[in-house]
């Protein structure tokens, strides 16, 4: 078999990927996200919090939603049909903490959970952290002048 003919049969056995539906998934459960996030801070404003105190509330609610819904395993299925829409918000950062904590639970709390639980979060942390910290010094240093 040349290399064109297994390429083009490979090409034949991959899976389409429906690019709009997904695209038009990821939109409409991101929004809902958001929506429900929006809600929740409606809500906690009319509680009597303020602003600040309301979107401090709101993504400790969210974060907290997102873990019980990783724990029971329904946020994995939410995630199939909004794909990207699921990661984009708190809710998704959550869920890529709690996910490797509760998949290697069984190794123990110190070297299972604790040794886990940022594997995938924590890269985004370490460069998040990073970036902050070099656009911090550049603003910095940009009003000293």
């Amino acid at each position: 078999m040349t290399p064109k003919e297994y390429k083009k049969l490979i090409k034949s056995m991959e899976p389409k990927s429906p690019l709009v539906k997904d695209c038009i998934f990821a939109f409409v459960i991101g929004g809902l996200i958001c929506t429900l996030g929006q809600l929740v801070m409606n809500g906690y404003s009319a509680l009597g919090l303020s602003e600040e105190n309301a979107g401090t509330a709101t993504s400790m609610t969210m974060v907290t939603l997102s873990a019980l819904l990783t724990g029971f395993s329904l946020y994995d299925n939410i995630a199939k049909y909004g794909g990207a829409g699921t990661l984009v918000p708190i809710t998704g950062f959550a869920n890529a903490i709690a996910s490797p904590a509760i998949e290697y639970k069984t190794e123990g709390f110190v070297l299972g959970v604790g040794a886990k639980m940022f594997t995938i979060a924590g890269p985004v942390i370490v460069y998040g952290v990073s970036a902050s910290v070099v656009y911090g010094l550049i603003y910095w240093i940009t009003t000293l002048v």
